[in-house]
């Protein structure tokens, strides 16, 4: 009942007072520089029930996700977050409607475009890497997300992981495929295998793992998702649909990040 209310009091009456906490977040979490995150992933759920709520069809949610996303590359330049890996399109989306799933490539290949023509990209040496089984993207969104990854292969200060076609299933299996022709063809022996040598085969060969994973949307599950490489990730289940995610939540989560104690097993 409360935040019925409150939802109906213009948001500008409370833009000081939500500027001023935003500001004093920013300070703690730079504060300790020594613990902000490498690494963080984000499961950019909720765009459609968003647009739902406004009686928009699936597009505007998305759309409005895509806006989303670039605020939070501002946010990891400004926290010193170097890599960035957005959920943004599984393998088993390709179940959805013909004409979701057409707007989402047309999306997809404006965006990988616009990532290559994007000043703030070779400003700051933002490489991107577009994580997935391309073959089963249309043949002119698979050309622009490799265009992206070429044009910004020679950049290494910040990189931005992008999951299209992607299934944590698949990328393990697709990976084991690889070292059994590797071991087939001599290069390899079935000694030589084990968890580091694996990662050498995953999308983005030995990439950092995560240190944090974010899922918006109020679902809590991790739906596929890097599974081998977030076995000790920090998980973080925010209820708000993606295109509503603030920096404030993003700050909290860093925050609280900052307090726990990573053991890693030990």
């Amino acid at each position: 009942m409360l935040y019925r209310i409150v939802s109906k009091i213009p948001h500008v009456l409370f833009k000081p007072a939500y500027d001023l906490y935003e500001s004093y977040l920013f300070e703690k979490v730079k504060s300790q520089h020594e613990k902000i995150p490498k690494h963080v992933a984000i499961i950019m759920d909720g765009n459609r029930r968003w647009a739902r709520l406004l009686d928009k069809p699936p597009w505007y949610g998305h759309l409005f996700g895509s806006r989303k996303l670039e605020e939070i590359l501002e946010w990891c330049r400004e926290l010193g977050i170097r890599t960035l890996t957005v959920y943004a399109f599984s393998t088993e989306n390709f179940k959805r409607s013909k004409e979701e799933v057409e707007m989402l490539m047309n999306l997809f290949e404006k965006k990988f475009k616009e990532l290559v023509q994007d000043e703030r990209v070779h400003k700051y040496g933002i490489r991107v890497n577009v994580l997935g089984r391309k073959e089963m993207l249309p043949e002119n969104v698979r050309e622009a997300a490799e265009e992206a990854e070429k044009v910004t292969r020679k950049y290494n200060n910040y990189i931005l992981n992008i999951a299209v076609a992607y299934g944590g299933r698949s990328e393990i299996v697709d990976a084991i495929k690889r070292i059994v022709e590797d071991v087939q063809a001599g290069k390899l022996s079935k000694e030589e295998i084990n968890e580091e040598l694996l990662k050498r085969y995953l999308y983005v060969p030995n990439m950092f793992d995560p240190d944090i994973v974010i899922r918006t949307g109020g679902e809590i599950r991790i739906s596929n998702f890097l599974l081998y490489q977030i076995a000790y990730s920090e998980l973080f289940f925010v209820d708000v649909y993606f295109p509503e995610f603030r920096k404030i939540d993003f700050l909290r989560i860093i925050r609280e990040y900052q307090k726990r104690h990573r053991r890693f097993g030990k």
